[in-house]
C-alpha cells in the first residue's frame, strides 16, 4: 500500500544537563545542542523506516535553524514545508534529569520561529498526495499552529485519508488555554490513537476504568489505541467484526536507558508507519518498542532513531522481558 505521511509542529535544539539532578537555577553544564521537537523525532524515525513523511515547521535564519533543516533532509524527511522565518530566533529547550524518566524542560517555543508557525505556512500543494497526518498534542501550544493543524487535517480527511493522534502531554503547556479544547476536535477524527499509560487517566471519565474508557472511544470512530508502557511494553485495544473489544499486550525490552526523550515519538513513528504499510498490529507494536527501546540507549533526543534494517537486527538478538 502506498501511503505519505505528514506531520507538523515544534522543531528546536535541544540543551541536555550533564548531570542528574542539575538545578537550573544554578551553575551548571550542558551538552548540545540537539535537534529536537516530538513531530520532527516523529518524521525523523519515519524517513529512516524507508517512508515518505513531510514536516512543517519554522526555524529562525540562523545556525540552530540551519542545523535542524540539514539533519532531517539527510535523514530523508522531505523539508520543503520548514519555513525560514524572519522575525524569530530558533526554538530552543533545556533539559534536566531527575531519574531515569523524570524529566523537567525550559521551552523556548511560543515566541521561537516554531511558535509562529501559522494557517499561511502550510503549502497545500506539499499535501496533495499526503494519505496520513499525525498530530502531536505538544504541537498545539498556539491558535495559529492549531490553525495550521485543523487545516491541514481537513484537507487530509477530506480525501479519505487517516489521522494519529499522540497527546504527548507536557505539564509546562497545561496553562495554554488553546489546547484542551482542541484536544476534543481532533479526538473526533483520530483514528490511531497513542496515549502513554501516565496519560490516560486525563481521558477518563467518572468512574470509568482505562478499559471502558477505551471501549468508549472506539465506539465513538476510533480504529487502533496503543497505550505506551515504556520497558513494560505496550496495550492494544481494538473492535472485532461484532463490536467486542479487543485487547493485546506485547512485551517490551529491557535496555540500558541513557535518554528517555524522543522513546515515545520514535515508537508512534514506526507503529504508525508499519501499519500503515499492512504489518499486522502485533508486528507493528514489537517493531514499534524495539524502536521505543533503541531511542533511549542514546544521548540526545533524535540520535536513536533506527532503520528497519537495525530493528530487526535488535528484534534477532534481543529476548523480551
Amino acid at each position: 500500500m502506498r501511503f505519505k505521511i505528514c506531520t507538523i509542529g515544534e522543531l528546536l535544539v535541544e540543551f541536555l544537563a550533564k548531570e542528574q539532578n542539575q538545578r537550573f537555577d544554578q551553575a551548571g553544564e550542558f551538552i548540545g545542542p540537539f535537534v529536537s521537537g516530538a513531530p520532527a523525532i516523529f518524521a525523523d524515525q519515519v524517513a529512516k523506516l524507508g517512508f515518505p513523511v513531510v514536516f512543517f515547521s519554522c526555524v529562525g535564519k540562523d545556525i540552530f535553524g540551519k542545523m535542524c533543516t540539514h539533519r532531517l533532509k539527510s535523514d530523508g524527511v522531505i523539508i520543503d514545508g520548514i519555513t525560514p522565518h524572519n522575525k524569530a530566533n530558533t526554538g530552543s529547550a533545556f533539559v534536566t534529569y531527575k531519574g531515569s524518566n523524570e524529566r523537567d524542560f525550559i521551552f523556548n517555543i511560543p515566541n521561537s520561529a516554531c511558535g509562529l508557525l501559522s494557517f499561511n505556512h502550510i503549502n497545500e500543494n506539499l499535501l496533495r498526495d499526503c494519505t496520513h497526518l499525525h498530530v502531536m498534542g505538544s504541537s498545539l501550544y498556539s491558535f495559529r499552529v492549531i490553525d495550521a493543524m485543523r487545516k491541514a487535517l481537513d484537507i487530509i480527511k477530506s480525501k479519505g485519508g487517516t489521522i494519529s493522534f499522540d497527546p504527548n502531554l507536557r505539564k509546562e503547556m497545561f496553562d495554554i488555554p488553546e489546547m484542551e479544547q482542541s484536544f476534543d476536535y481532533i479526538m473526533e477524527y483520530t483514528d490511531i490513537f497513542l496515549p502513554s499509560e501516565s496519560e490516560v487517566s486525563y481521558f477518563i471519565n467518572n468512574n470509568e476504568n482505562e478499559q471502558q474508557t477505551m471501549f468508549k472511544l472506539l465506539k465513538k470512530g476510533i480504529k487502533h489505541i496503543v497505550v505506551k508502557g515504556g520497558a513494560k511494553g505496550a496495550k492494544y485495544y481494538g473492535l472485532d467484526e461484532q463490536g467486542h473489544l479487543q485487547k493485546l499486550h506485547v512485551d517490551g525490552y529491557k535496555v540500558n536507558s541513557i535518554d528517555p526523550t524522543g522513546a515515545g515519538d520514535c515508537f508512534g513513528a514506526t507503529f504508525v508507519s508499519l501499519m500503515l504499510a499492512g504489518y499486522s498490529v502485533e508486528q507493528a507494536l514489537q517493531y514499534a518498542n524495539a524502536s521505543g527501546a533503541l531511542a533511549v540507549s542514546k544521548k540526545g533526543p533524535m540520535e536513536g532513531t533506527s532503520t528497519l534494517a537495525e530493528l530487526k537486527h535488535f528484534l534477532f538478538h534481543t529476548s523480551i522481558e
